[in-house]
């Protein structure tokens, strides 16, 4: 019996976003990092989440804790680094939208190696979920997570792997290449529609997934933004259309929708359905600012649906 529903490993961060009033402009600190966010999305929907990673053993590294903690998220295989660094990123406003950028570099988060990884808790987890960033932030990294991938397959635990593409991170040939060797290896790919047709050099939307399927998972979430998600197994692809709001900040959901539709998909099994409920979370997760705070809890998800 597995006592974890969803284990993601990869780097958290602290957060600063930029607001102004009157005329100063300040940052009010906050949390990020892909799959943390998609940790505590799933936490929020109900779903039994876990977290490895490394911490710097500073105040940074504590306020991360002290969110998972209050969002019941299992983070006892979080190894916490004395003299390291926890990484911090920043929110600004420019003319085109958000300009973020990284404090990162060295991080503790950036030094785990393969053989630092919870093996018992790969093995007791129902889902492992990484993303690209997990890989990109050093090669020690994008080592452990194949081995946690290798060792999650050879436990019976279906891997989750969110294609998430940082070009500052990592050239667009390495990153090609690990990216798709690690959704080879998974069962479940939820790319981004910009992200994979940088990837796959593809423009249509069904090559793309059909492109994903070719590599050997039986699961893609195509995330569009506006036009919703196509979803596609090997026998069926569907179109899951968005959910209309006015959007306050779109920062933290398309995390939101990784953690609420591995969440879902553990319910039932169904990743069509699966997407039509991460559809609505994520759409209820860009009214309020920042990554975190205006994540939606499943009754609030439920509602949403129910009102529609």
């Amino acid at each position: 019996m597995k006592s974890i529903d969803i284990l993601a490993i990869g780097e958290p961060l602290m957060e600063f976003a930029e607001v102004r009033r009157g005329g100063e402009r300040l940052y009010l600190p906050g949390f990020g990092g892909d799959v943390s966010n998609t940790a505590v999305a799933a936490a929020r929907q109900g779903a039994k989440a876990a977290i490895f990673t490394a911490l710097g053993d500073d105040a940074f590294g504590r306020e991360i804790l002290a969110l998972w903690d209050r969002e019941g998220v299992d983070r006892s295989s979080v190894i916490l680094r004395a003299g390291g660094r926890t990484g911090v990123y920043f929110i600004g406003y420019g003319e085109e939208g958000h300009v973020f950028s990284y404090a990162r570099a060295g991080s503790a988060a950036s030094l785990v190696r393969p053989g630092e990884l919870p093996l018992d808790r790969i093995a007791a987890a129902r889902v492992l979920h990484a993303s690209g960033i997990s890989q990109a932030i050093s090669g020690d990294c994008a080592d452990a997570v194949f081995a946690a991938i290798r060792h999650a397959k050879a436990s019976g635990t279906a891997v989750s792997y969110d294609t998430n593409l940082r070009l500052r991170l990592w050239p667009l040939d390495r990153a090609r290449a690990v990216i798709h060797a690690a959704v080879a290896l998974s069962d479940i790919a939820l790319p981004g529609l910009d992200d994979a047709r940088q990837l796959t050099g593809l423009d249509r939307p069904e090559d793309i997934c059909a492109f994903y399927l070719g590599l050997g998972c039986r699961i893609v979430a195509l995330t569009m933004g506006k036009a919703g998600t196509m979803v596609a197994t090997p026998e069926r692809r569907e179109v899951i259309p968005a959910r209309p709001v006015e959007a306050v900040d779109a920062t933290g959901a398309g995390d939101t929708f990784d953690g609420a539709f591995l969440a879902e998909w553990l319910v039932h099994g169904d990743p069509f359905r699966a997407a039509a409920y991460a559809n609505a979370a994520a759409a209820l997760s860009t009214l309020g600012q920042g990554g975190v705070g205006p994540m939606p809890t499943r009754q609030a998800v439920e509602s949403f649906l129910r009102a529609a």
